[in-house]
């Protein structure tokens, strides 16, 4: 996690957990400290993603899953390159909204392919580089999805998938404590708040990077 300039912050999470709000959240606190910051996400965050975005999470036809997992890590390889990398070079703390994990807990886990597979294609499409800290925003299933109708074929997979999914996100934090914070997704928002700017400021001071002030 050495060898760059910046700081990397991922917010993972299943659909609906809040973590998109916690970034942005995250990301403007951030700014107002006077740090330069670039909230970003994935898949779809570069041109060649939004492409990639369209067909994984909006095609017509039946997709396999094994392409599916190929074309989320052609996402995150672009991504790292054109965005992440670069970014962290300069010295930015970068935040981004999904990344190695998602791809493990919803291609391995929640598809049921090899999870050893995926994860190994998933770190090798972004040449290993991994966050500083990983934010798993955690809500139950059946809160993530209440109400919820306009659904894309991922959201649309099934109770069961999303359950092995959630559960996944789970086993990776508890794997590495060191690099993962579990949030409760539907607590209080600025409870929430408060315990993932703690452990950034944390971080922050105790990391060595040379982060750019704005």
């Amino acid at each position: 996690m050495a060898d760059r300039s910046g700081l990397f912050i991922a917010f993972e999470g299943g659909d609906g957990s809040g973590k998109s709000t916690h970034a942005r959240r995250l990301a403007q606190w951030l700014t107002d400290q006077g740090y330069r910051v670039h909230l970003t996400f994935e898949p779809g965050d570069t041109e060649v993603g939004a492409s990639l975005r369209q067909i994984v999470l909006h095609s017509p036809v039946n997709l396999d899953v094994r392409a599916e997992a190929l074309l989320y890590a052609a996402d995150k390889a672009q991504h790292v390159a054109e965005v992440v990398r670069p970014g962290l070079d300069a010295g930015e703390i970068i935040i981004c909204d999904r990344y190695v994990d998602s791809t493990i807990a919803y291609q391995g886990a929640g598809r049921a392919l090899s999870v050893d597979d995926i994860t190994r294609l998933a770190w090798w499409s972004v040449s290993d580089l991994a966050p500083d800290l990983t934010v798993v925003m955690d809500v139950s299933v059946r809160q993530a999805f209440a109400g919820k109708t306009d659904l894309d074929r991922m959201e649309s997979a099934g109770v069961d998938f999303h359950e092995r999914v959630r559960h996944h996100f789970l086993d990776l934090a508890a794997a590495d404590p060191r690099r993962y914070l579990v949030v409760a997704g539907r607590g209080p928002i600025d409870a929430a708040t408060g315990t993932i700017r703690t452990a950034v400021s944390e971080l922050i001071d105790q990391s060595d990077r040379r982060l750019v002030r704005v």
